[in-house]
């Protein structure tokens, strides 16, 4: 049972703190919206946990999640999770049969985290790869009825924003497919209909800048520009003493993972979540996706959209 005079969190973080302790843009919160997350794997919302997070619990968005493969793939560093799951989970065999369920359950934690409202599984199956992800093969994808899944979800929905991993030829080649067909997808829409589509990529203050204007032999991984659109900086501080950010979000979001032992390394590395624009949003895109920017800013007196 609910009372409406109980206090609202914000009410009472507010009231227990000041609003100088929380973001500045928490307590003007617009118009709420709707985004769709396509992913290969579990685990793969990291690279946008923050903004995510900032969307759907400070800003009041709902958010969706496709993820493609069962990520079965995976067993290599879960040997620390055997003890914890009680099974054995890091062989190419018992570790394969486990492992999908498993890291569904994992990928839902994580999503309750991020306030993640449905999670659409589509189990294709994850092959992984030898020895370089970049080769990872997708071929076993059903295509067409994955593009055909998405668009109708896309078309049903009629979400205002979609997050992807930026498909550079370096990334995980299963990254690279489940971008080109949520963009496949989206061109597939009326013009009106296409939502802003941003792909991302996680990145540390000490990284050589990155730049992506697209891949060459797919046109529609274009962006509108070879730099990121916009930047969520995850380690920005704020609150009592300035002693909190959004790595602690994140930190959340790895922990549910732990099957994935060397994702768990992935603590503090990366201050910003980077988005490239693609140009495959339809009409207004730069336009829509600068009030984006300027909509998601927590801070907004200390950085500038683009």
């Amino acid at each position: 049972m609910t009372d409406a005079s109980f206090p609202t969190r914000k009410d009472f973080l507010l009231a227990l703190a000041g609003a100088a302790l929380l973001p500045q843009a928490l307590g003007a919160q617009s118009t709420a919206g709707k985004l769709l997350i396509v992913v290969a794997h579990p685990d793969d919302e990291y690279a946008f946990a923050a903004t995510t997070y900032r969307l759907v619990r400070e800003l009041g968005w709902t958010a969706d999640q496709v993820t493609i493969t069962d990520g079965e793939s995976g067993y290599r560093y879960a040997a620390l999770a055997e003890v914890f799951y009680g099974a054995g989970l890091a062989g190419d065999g018992e570790g394969r049969a486990r492992l999908a369920a498993i890291r569904k359950q994992e990928c839902v934690r994580a999503g309750k985290v991020l306030g993640i409202r449905q999670h659409y599984f589509l189990d294709q199956k994850d092959l992984g790869f030898e020895t370089d992800s970049s080769t990872a093969d997708s071929g076993n994808w059903d295509r067409p009825h994955l593009r055909a899944f998405l668009t109708e979800l896309l078309s049903r929905e009629l979400y205002q924003a979609v997050f992807t991993l930026l498909p550079t030829p370096a990334t995980h080649g299963h990254h690279r497919a489940a971008t080109i067909l949520a963009l496949e997808s989206i061109a597939a829409l009326p013009a009106s209909q296409r939502p802003l589509v941003f792909g991302v990529e996680p990145g540390a203050r000490a990284d050589e800048p990155e730049v992506f204007p697209g891949l060459p032999s797919q046109p529609l991984t274009r962006t509108v520009s070879a730099e990121p659109f916009l930047r969520f900086d995850r380690a920005t501080s704020f609150g009592f003493h300035n002693s909190l950010n959004y790595q602690i979000v994140v930190n959340w979001v790895i922990a549910e993972h732990k099957t994935q032992g060397l994702f768990q390394t992935e603590y503090g590395k990366h201050e910003w979540e980077q988005f490239w624009l693609f140009e495959a949003g339809g009409p207004d895109t730069v336009s829509r996706a600068q009030q984006f920017g300027r909509h998601v800013n927590p801070f907004p007196e200390r950085t500038a959209v683009r």
